[in-house]
């Protein structure tokens, strides 16, 4: 198993930024920039999938709403409507004449002024896009990934935002991924202040009990746009969900468990701390969803139509 999965980034033509497409090489900020010092941006992560026809972007309205929301932590005010920022989105798919791929939106601080006080500082907006496989790894999609409990803690809502994607969060995700990555595992888990399973990295988790599905609640997590998809599509399919909280004992005796998210989508979990979940490898619900969830953002399911937003 590839422990060390990393990233590289697929250069395009294109990037928006402020109101207009810019060459890749030039979307650049300067070294003064608020965001840069201070982590005061706010971001999305979205995908885009080919159905065949043309590309859709996944609940883009979704995503679009809570980059907004996730803006009003700081009173920060995008200078563009939501309907500016969607066809922003749409017209950067569209320039890069992308069949697949990774979006991320950002609004963002920027240069002008110095200093923890950001009110009045100006707000730059820009989208990417480029194409990106399994943010895990194809061989974690189809045998599952190596986890740990991080000895990071996430931190609750009057300490951080972390029901918001904002740039400042991820600070404890990085120091939690690195840990999980230098200690030999694929991702890590995070436990919340009281020691229930919190969230990972940059994905939500789910584990399968007696076939029920249990996730944690979102008091002090982000409401995963992902996760409310497979909570939705499990329903419809007759599994049972339930949002509770649990501590790291049940999750090592779940007999199925698998993470959330727009980069990770749906991946498995084999083991946590080196014990093996369940059989150690992806279960038969987990299995399910993720066939579904398949057909589901490549639109080969009409029930769930209202979720893309095609490129045409």
């Amino acid at each position: 198993m590839n422990r060390f999965w990393v990233v590289f980034l697929k250069e395009v033509k294109w990037i928006w930024l402020n109101g207009s497409l810019v060459p890749w090489a030039d979307a650049k900020v300067h070294f003064l920039t608020h965001a840069l010092h201070y982590g005061s941006a706010v971001f999305e992560g979205i995908r885009c999938y080919d159905t065949g026809k043309w590309p859709a972007v996944f609940r883009l309205k979704d995503h679009v709403a809570r980059l907004f929301y996730s803006a009003e932590v700081f009173k920060m005010e995008i200078p563009y409507s939501q309907t500016q920022a969607y066809n922003a989105v749409i017209d950067t798919v569209k320039a890069n004449k992308l069949r697949e791929c990774y979006i991320r939106p950002i609004a963002f601080y920027g240069y002008g002024q110095m200093g923890l006080n950001p009110i009045g500082a100006k707000v730059d907006f820009g989208v990417a896009a480029w194409p990106w496989g399994a943010y895990l790894g194809k061989e974690g999609i189809e045998k599952g990934v190596s986890m740990r409990i991080s000895s990071w803690v996430r931190p609750p809502t009057n300490v951080m935002p972390t029901n918001a994607k904002v740039s400042g969060n991820y600070v404890n995700s990085i120091l939690a991924k690195v840990e999980a990555i230098r200690t030999g595992f694929e991702e890590a888990i995070l436990l919340d202040n009281n020691g229930n399973v919190a969230e990972c990295t940059g994905e939500n988790i789910f584990i399968v009990r007696n076939g029920a599905l249990i996730t944690p609640p979102t008091d002090n997590t982000l409401k995963g746009i992902t996760r409310d998809s497979i909570m939705q599509i499990a329903r419809d399919l007759g599994i049972e969900v339930r949002e509770k909280l649990f501590k790291k004992e049940e999750l090592y005796a779940a007999d199925e468990a698998f993470v959330t998210g727009t980069a990770a989508e749906i991946t498995p979990i084999r083991t946590v701390d080196n014990k093996q979940i369940g059989f150690g490898k992806p279960g038969p619900i987990t299995k399910k969803l993720m066939a579904k969830y398949g057909e589901v953002i490549h639109g080969k399911d009409k029930q769930y139509e209202k979720w893309l937003d095609y490129v045409k």
